[in-house]
């Protein structure tokens, strides 16, 4: 599927939200801004009938998404063939207090991404993974960097997965009592969560003269991290 193919990622009974249809969102603007907020995602599969799951970071290009290991990890020597994949990630924005047990929740956005995953063996396909991993976060950095020798090369594998389907699902309404509840002498109340940047703290081995570069500035002190990434991924890719 190509990015202007649709608006939306296809409905089925595989990424239908099945409870509180009115939190399920499939467009690719809901979807695709709740990925790029966030460099970690958790991948399910399963081997041999056995249940796995992997924290690791990645990247969207398109409707394509990218993650990348050690070439010797179980779940890239598994992921070869176009084995089917769940990729998720979730954003926590706020624990919910309300006036019954029941009513206690959270803010929160979520995706969940399905697809065949394959192994990427293209050089070309490599190559723009090598740089990609880098500068999806930090725009323009490799240019900047030491090569990566032969064997470091050697030791990194890529993952890539066209998302086939994909939902988001998205809570955003703080404290929701029943209303009769309101009338109880009961606190309540809705504590935002976010995950802000601390100030940088250099490398102490850093050679006299080397400074930090212009590049970083979006990540600096006292920002949303969600918001660093997203700027991040406008750069690196402008289109979107």
């Amino acid at each position: 599927m190509s990015e202007g193919a649709a608006a939306s990622y296809p409905l089925s009974p595989r990424n239908q939200v099945k409870r509180r249809h009115d939190r399920g969102f499939y467009d690719h603007d809901t979807v695709h801004r709740i990925l790029d907020s966030s460099m970690l995602c958790h991948v399910s599969y399963a081997i041999n009938g056995q249940p796995y799951c992997t924290p690791t970071f990645f990247w969207r290009e398109g409707t394509k998404l990218y993650w990348h290991g050690s070439s010797a990890s179980r779940m890239l020597r598994n992921q070869s063939a176009g084995q089917r994949v769940c990729l998720t990630v979730a954003h926590l924005d706020s624990l919910v207090l309300a006036r019954c047990g029941f009513n206690h929740s959270a803010d929160y956005r979520a995706v969940m991404a399905f697809g065949g995953a394959y192994l990427v063996t293209d050089p070309d396909e490599k190559q723009r993974a090598l740089v990609a991993m880098v500068d999806r976060f930090f725009p323009d950095r490799t240019a900047s960097l030491r090569q990566s020798n032969t064997q470091e090369i050697k030791a990194t594998s890529f993952i890539a997965m066209e998302i086939e389907e994909a939902s988001a699902k998205v809570r955003a309404k703080g404290v929701a009592d029943d209303d009769e509840d309101y009338e109880l002498p009961i606190y309540a109340e809705r504590i935002p969560v976010r995950t802000v940047l601390g100030a940088p703290e250099p490398c102490s081995r850093l050679l006299d003269g080397v400074t930090r570069p212009a590049s970083l500035d979006g990540y600096s002190e006292g920002r949303l991290l969600e918001e660093a990434l997203r700027d991040a991924y406008f750069v690196q890719y402008p289109g979107g």
